[in-house]
């Protein structure tokens, strides 16, 4: 006979679940629902809402992938959530940044190659450059053992020192310090002379140059390297201060929105959205059997896509260490969400964050990251903790514990 939780992993397994069955757990309510930046009338568009949210990559805890490192565990489960909450901001990112905000996923439908090729970066394996082996062992020069859970700033700093071997992606990760984004060294980050550049790696991918030829841009004027933002917060001692309440929720209606990495201690979660004063997450906390490329070189995503109704907790019931997402795929994305945290988060008296045009003299000067030089990438990279030594790590926000 089966024990409850074996059976309630086999449920999980094989989830097959109507929308339908699920539409009465969110209240009828005039109240708007916003996620990623996108707003849904709860009381007409429910069905809407929940595609919108089922088109987001889930990823989960899983068991029966190759040991970490070799030796290591072959399951996150109990330790990965926060590196799960991670992998699904940063492919919200990915996902905007190849397909758009509008795109939407169906089940069993064929999607577009770039999709696939995102949901690939993230495979349980070490060869992937998302993957749990590669966050993991990146965590370590963190001072983070493989297996101990993460908290939002880690995974944050992980992310970066990652991005930095992606080519495909491109992306500039750029990770606040003493809650301050400084618009200077953004720009100085993203802003890349687009034919100039020495290494691929610098360099804006062909598409881009080609559509900055076509638009008649010199290829001397910078491009822009698509930006992920990441301000790791404290929000309070114990528990969320309320004064913040609203400046939080008025990132998630920010076009630029990738929501936020938080939870309650040693439990994350990924908030997209909120309703009201509660917020919406998406929850790592399910494990599932590893899924690996098929023969045809496509992945089995059915279980990369939560198919209930998401979750919800009252936002003051949040842990107040967290890290809100951003993406700018283009520098006047970047202008207009500066604008928009003028407008809605400097307003309060009690500021969430600071945005502040220059860098600050007292600060270090901004030097902007770059892959270390080393013939080998990835794992073999990082299994060489001597050269993690140049990465130091901000611990400034990392309260999340027992």
């Amino acid at each position: 006979m089966q024990s409850t939780g074996s059976s309630v992993l086999s449920k999980y397994e094989n989830q097959i679940t109507i929308f339908t069955d699920y539409l009465e757990e969110y209240p009828d309510t005039d109240e708007l629902v916003w996620i990623l930046g996108k707003q849904h009338l709860l009381k007409t568009e429910k069905s809407k809402l929940l595609s919108d949210i089922s088109a987001r990559l889930w990823f989960t805890y899983r068991r029966k992938f190759s040991p970490i490192g070799g030796t290591g565990p072959s399951s996150d489960a109990g330790w990965g959530c926060m590196l799960r909450c991670g992998q699904m901001m940063l492919a919200q990112a990915l996902i905007c940044r190849h397909l758009g905000r509008d795109w939407s996923w169906e089940k069993q439908k064929e999607q577009p190659k770039e999709y696939q090729r995102i949901l690939q970066c993230f495979l349980d394996r070490k060869d992937c450059c998302y993957s749990i082996h590669q966050m993991a062992q990146m965590g370590v020069g963190e001072g983070k053992s493989i297996g101990e859970w993460f908290g939002p700033n880690t995974v944050a700093q992980v992310l970066k020192k990652l991005a930095l071997f992606d080519e495909w992606n491109s992306l500039a990760v750029y990770v606040s310090m003493d809650n301050t984004v400084v618009i200077e060294d953004i720009k100085k980050m993203c802003r890349v002379l687009p034919l100039s550049a020495d290494t691929a790696g610098d360099r804006p991918p062909d598409s881009l140059i080609a559509s900055n030829q076509s638009k008649g841009i010199s290829a001397h004027c910078p491009a822009w390297k698509p930006l992920l933002l990441i301000v790791p917060l404290r929000l309070g001692i114990n528990q969320i201060n309320p004064v913040y309440v609203d400046a939080f929720k008025e990132c998630f209606k920010m076009p630029q929105s990738l929501g936020a990495l938080g939870g309650k201690p040693n439990n994350a979660y990924y908030f997209i959205g909120f309703l009201g004063d509660e917020l919406i997450f998406l929850d790592p906390h399910t494990t599932q059997t590893f899924v690996d490329t098929e023969e045809n070189g496509t992945v089995n995503d059915q279980t990369f896509h939560c198919l209930q109704s998401p979750q919800r907790m009252n936002i003051l019931n949040l842990d107040p260490s967290v890290a809100l997402g951003f993406f700018c795929k283009e520098e006047k994305d970047f202008d207009n969400w500066c604008s928009l945290v003028q407008k809605e988060i400097l307003k309060e008296n009690l500021r969430m964050f600071e945005l502040v045009q220059k860098h600050p003299s007292h600060w270090p000067p901004f030097v902007p990251p770059a892959k270390p030089e080393v013939t080998t990438t990835g794992a073999e990279f990082i299994d060489s903790t001597e050269q993690l030594e140049e990465f130091d790590l901000e611990e400034d926000f990392e309260i999340l514990s027992v």
